[in-house]
């Protein structure tokens, strides 16, 4: 399989994939080494491919559904895993988090957290790598964006953080 070959299965298996696929997944499926599919996703994404890096894998942007809003918060690190459940509790995507650097200004990490199993699993991979969240530059202040199915599904995580004492005010 050639290189223009590889990276169109790379694009059909991102299309066919209902989760994120990591790049160690893809380089086991077609036998060639993570930093290999590394830089063919760069590659692809510098052509204009829409794929987006998550903590959990890569994923080809799709048309998404529901109401976008922003929610800034401020809390501990040890309180994010509280945090994000209750935003995907409330039936939400938690697609980022964004912080306001004041060397390097905004900076954004994607996300894509929508159940509790998809931040079960961005808190281990957190844990694993021994990682900071992004909000310990800013002292705990930072937005989410959040893809909600209505104004009714960010009131209600709204009315959560409120409770927790998670929202920035």
């Amino acid at each position: 399989m050639n290189t223009s070959e590889r990276r169109e299965r790379i694009l059909e298996y991102l299309k066919a994939a209902e989760q994120p696929l990591s790049a160690t997944a893809l380089a086991q499926r077609l036998s060639v080494s993570r930093q290999i599919i590394v830089g063919d996703v760069a590659l692809l994404r510098a052509s204009g491919e829409g794929i987006t890096a998550t903590p959990r894998g890569y994923v080809l942007e799709r048309p998404r559904t529901g109401q976008v809003f922003t929610v800034a918060c401020l809390h501990r690190g040890e309180d994010m895993e509280r945090e994000l459940t209750l935003m995907v509790d409330q039936g939400c995507t938690v697609e980022n988090v964004i912080v306001e650097h004041p060397v390097y200004g905004q900076l954004t990490g994607p996300l894509d957290l929508s159940s509790r199993y998809d931040v079960a699993e961005f808190i281990r991979k957190v844990s694993e790598q021994s990682a900071k969240p992004l909000s310990d530059l800013t002292g705990g202040i930072h937005l989410h964006t959040l893809r909600c199915p209505g104004r009714e599904a960010f009131q209600r995580v709204s009315a959560e953080l409120e409770e927790a004492g998670f929202l920035a005010r």
